[in-house]
């Protein structure tokens, strides 16, 4: 019987790529997209979502997590006061003293990665993907895609779960270039993701994921194919 992997998907560049890389491996019908709600101020990349799971005729999974980040004032959490920065995350963890940026949401990945497992095993998948890449793990702006939490991750998972499950961080070495380099190649519809910390009608292109973005389409030497159809 063939493997089936389940796949953290958000809508963005980097799960949407993880997404791909999986349907290469394993064949669509023997993926499982999982996205999870958290309490985001806006609901676009759900809507993103949505549009390449049709692009792929998929459908999937979805979990709803927003109570347990209610004590969270991070900043992309709809009940938080704050505001989202509009600088790049180095220039966020100047003078921060080692802390994580205000979009960090607490301990997410390390939430999110324990619940898939339970769903994971239960629907006989082998492996889990998610989409850190050491861009965000850098300067500790988002502690859970550092190299060293997705080790430990794995460790937890794969013995947890009496080895039979494993977490596939594909791009933990990789910068966003490389994952947009990886995504160019699988084809991925990058015209129909979003990365956007804000809800607006367009990105902003001023926050950290958006300049982010920028750069690694350019290190591409591409256009960014969403800046013409959002």
């Amino acid at each position: 019987m063939k493997e089936k992997a389940m796949v953290l998907f958000s809508g963005g560049v980097d799960s949407t790529t993880c997404l791909g890389l999986a349907i290469e491996r394993y064949g669509k019908e023997n993926v499982v997209p999982l996205c999870i709600v958290y309490g985001q101020k806006h609901q676009k990349e759900v809507e993103a979502a949505k549009k390449i799971l049709d692009y792929y005729g998929l459908t999937h999974m979805e979990l709803d997590l927003t109570s347990v980040f209610a004590y969270s004032d991070c900043s992309l959490l709809s009940h938080s006061g704050q505001q989202i920065p509009e600088a790049t995350y180095a220039s966020q963890l100047e003078g921060s003293q080692g802390a994580p940026v205000s979009t960090y949401v607490p301990f997410r990945n390390g939430l999110f990665l324990s619940c898939a497992a339970s769903m994971a095993l239960s629907l006989g998948c082998s492996c889990i993907y998610y989409g850190a890449h050491k861009d965000d793990a850098a300067g500790s702006a988002y502690p859970d895609c550092s190299e060293m939490f997705y080790n430990s991750m794995n460790s937890a998972i794969y013995e947890g779960s009496g080895k039979a499950l494993r977490v596939v961080a594909p791009f933990i070495t990789c910068n966003k270039a490389q994952v947009v380099k990886e995504g160019l190649r699988l084809n991925v519809p990058y015209a129909l993701t979003w990365s956007c910390y804000e809800g607006r009608e367009r990105p902003c292109g001023q926050c950290a994921t958006c300049l982010d973005r920028q750069k690694a389409f350019e290190a591409n030497h591409v256009a960014d194919p969403a800046a013409a159809v959002v």
